[in-house]
């Protein structure tokens, strides 16, 4: 009876740990060894624009692109926390990639830039079902905006700003340090995950995925 009751403790662990591979941190702490990297017309190493340090992800801002997970993810979690180098720029959070183009992923962008983080911006032809046009414009904008739902809820430069992302079948909802800011449906179900370079230098750390 013991030995059984041992056999089914360890069966537990190991199939716990198997969980915890699938989720958990998509950020080792130490290095960007299962991330992808675009720089805009190739112009520099990847590794000049995105960095380790002290287990926090750096991104110089210039030269314009982004690093994007080599795995593709559907219906999850994603939990992070960000913050300005030096003072608020521009950046953003991609989900649901589906083509990795230079320098603008097809996918879903969470829109960071100061005073807008919660905006989706519809990036190189990806839709969500709950665009429209603004009143008044008949051509579809190159980076159509649907703007997210309550005031700004970031907090200032060189504080650290808690976002929290849900993809599930399709639908996307958004908190920034616990505001629900947007929620929108995309056109696809499962794609990368990328954070940007544009603008000035920005931090990120404590990124985590669940999977549901």
């Amino acid at each position: 009876m013991r030995k059984a009751i041992l056999f089914a403790f360890a069966a537990f662990i190991v199939l716990s740990s198997g969980c915890t591979q699938d989720n958990g941190k998509i950020f080792n702490g130490k290095d960007l060894s299962n991330w992808n990297f675009v720089v805009e017309n190739d112009a520099v190493p990847g590794d000049q624009v995105y960095t380790v340090k002290d287990g926090q992800i750096s991104i110089k801002g210039e030269p314009l692109g982004y690093m994007y997970t080599k795995e593709k993810y559907s219906n999850f979690t994603l939990e992070l926390e960000y913050k300005w180098a030096v003072e608020a720029s521009n950046s953003g959070i991609f989900v649901l990639i589906e083509d990795p183009k230079n320098p603008f992923a097809t996918g879903i962008e969470i829109q960071l830039a100061a005073g807008k983080a919660g905006d989706f911006v519809l990036l190189a032809g990806s839709d969500m079902l709950e665009y429209e046009l603004p009143e008044g414009v008949t051509e579809r904008p190159k980076f159509p905006v649907i703007a997210k739902k309550q005031p700004s809820s970031e907090l200032p430069a060189g504080e650290w700003n808690k976002v929290r992302i849900t993809v599930k079948d399709s639908v996307i909802d958004v908190y920034v340090n616990g505001v629900h800011q947007n929620t929108g449906t995309g056109t696809v179900r499962e794609g990368h995950i990328g954070l940007q370079s544009e603008g000035k230098e920005i931090l990120f750390r404590n990124l985590a995925l669940t999977k549901m």
